[in-house]
């Protein structure tokens, strides 16, 4: 009997999670993440680079993206087991690489949820100046903590308000920027695509910006491989995952390249590109054409729900991988333990301790600090992704078509996938102050040190057997029954 098994029989004693999501709250709490500010704030910096140009590397980003969505999808639904793509990776490859995923990825969703929290401050100081920061995180900071520790279908109700509220913005702008375009609305003439090529054409910096702006393009699109560690919660697996990605995919995608594009048809790019601060986002800039009174202040209540759900979505993701870490005894054991509500509380309290320690780096502006932690999440996030399109190379070559939802083309379309995750790592290096080697050196001594703690509780148990994924499931089906009778 492999060592997960065993855990698995210990889970029904007060470790299996909860199995309350449904097909909406799956897809939102990945939305969560996905859909945030990298759209609404970060779009001015792929616009500098790539110009017009950038609807293309948004285009290629979302294809990239919707794969790693669909690969991580079609292993959760043929294995919905916590950890997700973590547990996945040490069946398929081996343990070590299971535990560096999942370790990698709560590397990144902690300080992420950390400075999420710190935009929420800021958000709430461009109404309310005399409110210090720290008050309002501490406030926002709790506020998460509660609603995830009360359970996960109260999680998940949050996350779809919010994403729900995000979501509709996006439409909204979608629907009236597309008048303004091709139509025209009173007192504004159709705008018509002249701005495309203006202004030194569609690619004013040349080709080659598409591939250098994909560095920043990419990082909007975290967030997307959370289904897979949602499955482990939700209702109906198998059902819920393919639904959810496949509505996810066509959303992302549409967004972001349509909203690129009519940002672009409807301001000078050399105007959408001149920074990032709230009042000169180029959602602002679009707002105030179209004449709508407080664009600034409507973009910063979306933009504060943006952020309050990458900090609800991103203390969510690093608590189940915690939890996950702790159930195969590559974390402190007592992580695993769950309440009678399926929530997993010692590992929430343990990545939530994470979260106050970025938080407070962030309002103390300790700035080399907390930019070394931001700089390690760069690095981890697209070492998740590869972890992710490896283990799909050999989960295909072992199960096929074993999943009720596959992706189109397999190996052949991951193996693009993985193409564009490792030119985007090269990319990296082509830009002007990215803190490259900020990142490799945090992340080399992050992964040296992980990598010690691995040798030696594999040592102190003597070594870790891949899960037996299909005996982790048949335990959790059998536990579900016994409880419902």
């Amino acid at each position: 009997m492999s060592t997960l098994r065993e855990n698995t029989s210990e889970q029904s004693k007060g470790d299996s999670l909860s199995r309350s999501l449904s097909h909406g709250q799956l897809t939102m709490i990945a939305m969560g993440l996905a859909l945030g500010t990298g759209l609404f704030l970060g779009s001015s910096s792929a616009i500098k680079i790539a110009g017009p140009g950038a609807i293309v590397s948004y285009a290629i980003g979302s294809m990239i993206a919707a794969i790693i969505a669909a690969c991580a999808g079609e292993m959760s639904v043929r294995h919905p087991v916590q950890g997700g793509f973590g547990t996945i990776a040490s069946r398929y490859l081996n343990p070590f690489s299971g535990y560096i995923t999942r370790w990698a990825y709560w590397a990144c969703t902690v300080p992420l949820a950390g400075a999420e929290l710190v935009a929420v401050g800021h958000y709430v100081a461009f109404w309310f100046p005399q409110i210090p920061l720290w008050a309002s995180v501490t406030f926002f900071g709790v506020l998460i903590l509660v609603l995830n520790l009360v359970s996960v279908k109260s999680f998940g109700a949050l996350e779809f308000l919010l994403s729900s509220i995000k979501v509709s913005a996006v439409i909204v702008f979608m629907v009236i920027g597309l008048l303004l375009v091709f139509v025209g609305l009173p007192n504004h003439g159709a705008a018509g695509v002249q701005n495309l090529v203006n202004d030194g054409g569609f690619l004013p910096n040349g080709p080659m910006s598409i591939w250098i702006s994909m560095a920043v393009v990419m990082f909007s699109f975290g967030g997307v491989e959370m289904i897979s560690l949602s499955a482990a919660e939700a209702k109906d697996p198998a059902r819920s995952v393919a639904s959810s990605v496949k509505a996810m995919i066509w959303r992302l995608s549409t967004f972001y390249v349509v909203s690129m594009a009519i940002i672009l048809c409807l301001v000078p790019w050399q105007t959408a590109a001149q920074n990032s601060e709230l009042t000169e986002s180029p959602f602002v800039m679009v707002f105030s054409e179209m004449g709508i009174p407080f664009a600034a202040d409507i973009m910063n209540f979306v933009v504060l729900v943006a952020a309050l759900s990458g900090a609800n979505a991103s203390l969510y993701a690093a608590t189940r991988l915690m939890h996950a870490l702790g159930a195969d005894k590559m974390a402190p054991s007592v992580a695993a333990r769950t309440t009678s509500r399926g929530v997993p509380m010692v590992a929430l309290l343990i990545s939530f301790t994470g979260v106050v320690v970025a938080t407070v780096m962030a309002v103390a502006k300790i700035g080399n600090i907390f930019a070394l932690l931001m700089a390690l999440v760069t690095l981890c996030i697209l070492i998740v992704w590869i972890m992710i399109l490896l283990t799909y190379q050999a989960y295909k070559k072992d199960q096929g078509d074993a999943s009720s939802f596959t992706v189109l083309g397999g190996r052949l379309t991951a193996g693009l996938a993985l193409v564009g995750v490792l030119g985007t790592l090269v990319a990296l290096f082509m830009l002007d102050g990215s803190g490259v080697q900020e990142s490799i050196m945090v992340g080399v001594v992050f992964f040296v040190l992980i990598s010690i703690g691995y040798v030696i509780a594999s040592r102190r148990l003597g070594g870790f057997k891949r899960p037996d994924l299909d005996a982790m499931h048949e335990a959790e089906e059998l536990q579900a029954r016994a409880t419902e009778s």
